[in-house]
């Protein structure tokens, strides 16, 4: 009798171990996905923008960022239409808020800037604004870099603390001398238009998109294979 009790509570132990272990799963399949998701929105998005830079050379495209987390949320929602709710876990909670605030916080210092920039344009002379001008490109990299970064300690993944800080810094001390509009300007003149599409769109284009794979789309591509 005894025996046959410490059988089922071994089985019973088995089953909650297997459920746990489902559950697990699941939920790392479903924050992989979201991750996925965000990441392909992530890389499309510059990609378009720096297109339409390129042939039209007007910066406004830029404000096309602003759309970027509504396109996230919707692409999410309708990739997981049919699929049933899943629990929350602590690491798929602590990666979605790691990327809610950096995306609060560029967002929130995208707009400023760029009202900042419209502002001082129209009140101070082409030579004073050319001082006070704003480029919100180098703080951006650099609060992408924290977040990658924070992913990969949550994720235990070193390769990804590595490219966080790598990128993130030297994305910053990148823009901060004007790598890009060196490089490009041995190219081109600064008067041509394809130095504005280029400097402004494309090559900031390739940047972010690169972030975007290191940061969200591989970490989703791995929690979707550890989940399967």
């Amino acid at each position: 009798m005894e025996e046959n009790s410490n059988m089922t509570a071994e089985r019973g132990l088995e089953i909650i171990t297997e459920q746990i272990e489902r559950s697990r799963q699941t939920v790392g399949k479903d924050t992989g996905q979201s991750l996925y998701i965000a990441g392909l929105c992530t890389m499309a998005m510059p990609i378009i923008i720096g297109i339409c830079i390129y042939f039209t050379g007007n910066m406004a495209f830029y404000l096309l960022y602003i759309l970027l987390p509504v396109v996230i949320y919707f692409a999410d929602r309708y990739a997981k239409r049919n699929k049933p709710k899943v629990p929350a876990s602590f690491v798929g909670t602590m990666v979605d808020k790691t990327w809610q605030t950096f995306g609060i916080f560029a967002l929130s210092f995208f707009v400023f800037v760029n009202l900042y920039n419209i502002f001082m344009g129209r009140m101070e002379s082409p030579e004073v604004y050319a001082r006070l001008v704003i480029h919100p490109f180098r703080i951006i990299l650099l609060l992408m870099g924290m977040a990658i970064t924070i992913n990969g300690y949550i994720l235990k993944s070193r390769w990804m603390v590595w490219c966080g800080i790598i990128g993130g810094i030297g994305g910053f001390i990148w823009e901060s001398f004007y790598v890009t509009q060196t490089l490009v300007g041995w190219l081109f003149s600064y008067t041509d238009v394809n130095y504005i599409g280029m400097a402004n769109g494309i090559i900031p284009a390739i940047i972010v998109a690169i972030f975007a794979f290191i940061g969200l789309t591989l970490p989703g591509m791995m929690l979707r294979k550890k989940s399967l």
